[in-house]
């Protein structure tokens, strides 16, 4: 399968277009710049393409760097521009192409701590992010696409990059105080697997997709014991706060995510990356 791919240099986009890669898919990166080993159409969300694919999996979204939730900064019109009409007219591009949708969990926004969110769990979402992803959400439906609602992730970062836990790591050796924290993770390539899923055949329009709770103690507590680094943890945060995506829908496809058994292994990976 001939796949398009935007956001191919971002912790998600490069992690799908390296497992799509290794299943034999042709993986076409749009994007500003090239991916080492992939073929390229220079692209910038907003830009109007016509797609020669079979497939399109979008994961690009323009924001402020390292902020998805309140990524808009002090210009949420040109957020607006990018993310909701720069999509559009990227999916205008894509007529007869199977499209696979990088949503969020942020589509939920409110409810109470401790709900069970499933796929028909009406979305509340109390942000800027969460609204235009709901939007896109929507629109991807009526051509037919799949939505992929994803937690956060986490995993060996691009070629360049750190991972999303260096800082916090760095600030537990260094022994900084570290403020107590609970939510929902995602390894990046359980995130690949649920969009080769999805692209091999029929599936709901949207899928929750989302993997093990996870306490920041935890946490460094694996990392002091993958690396013989030690540090104050933090207490324990509060489990009940959480509101978990139930997953059971994408389970029944077959998907099986690494789960806490493979967090160390991921963990000693990242670290090495």
């Amino acid at each position: 399968m001939r796949v398009a791919l935007t956001g191919a240099t971002g912790r998600a986009g490069f992690a799908v277009a390296r497992h799509l890669s290794a299943l034999g898919h042709g993986v076409v990166a749009l994007g500003r710049e090239p991916v080492p080993g992939l073929a390229h159409v220079p692209w910038r969300l907003g830009d109007s393409v016509r797609l020669d694919a079979d497939a399109l999996v979008h994961c690009a979204f323009a924001h402020v760097p390292g902020r998805y939730r309140g990524g808009e900064g002090d210009d949420p019109a040109s957020f607006v521009t990018l993310n909701r009409d720069g999509t559009r007219r990227l999916l205008d591009g894509a007529a007869g192409v199977r499209v696979v949708f990088l949503s969020s969990r942020a589509v939920y926004g409110a409810w109470p701590p401790g709900t069970r969110l499933t796929e028909v769990t009406e979305p509340r979402p109390d942000t800027l992010y969460g609204r235009l992803k709901l939007e896109t959400e929507r629109h991807v439906a009526e051509r037919g696409g799949v939505t992929l609602r994803a937690t956060g992730l986490y995993g060996p970062p691009p070629p360049g990059r750190d991972h999303k836990w260096a800082d916090l790591f760095a600030d537990f050796t260094a022994g900084h105080p570290i403020a107590p924290r609970v939510g929902t993770e995602l390894h990046v390539d359980d995130l690949a697997a649920a969009v080769a899923l999805v692209l091999r055949g029929p599936a709901p329009p949207v899928l929750n997709v989302s993997d093990i709770v996870l306490d920041r103690r935890d946490l460094l507590r694996t990392y002091a014991q993958v690396t013989g680094q030690g540090g104050t943890l933090p207490d324990r945060a509060d489990p009940t706060t959480v509101s978990e995506m139930d997953c059971a829908l994408l389970r029944t496809l077959g998907w099986r995510p690494r789960g806490w058994a493979g967090l160390r292994s991921a963990l000693a990976a990242m670290l090495v990356s």
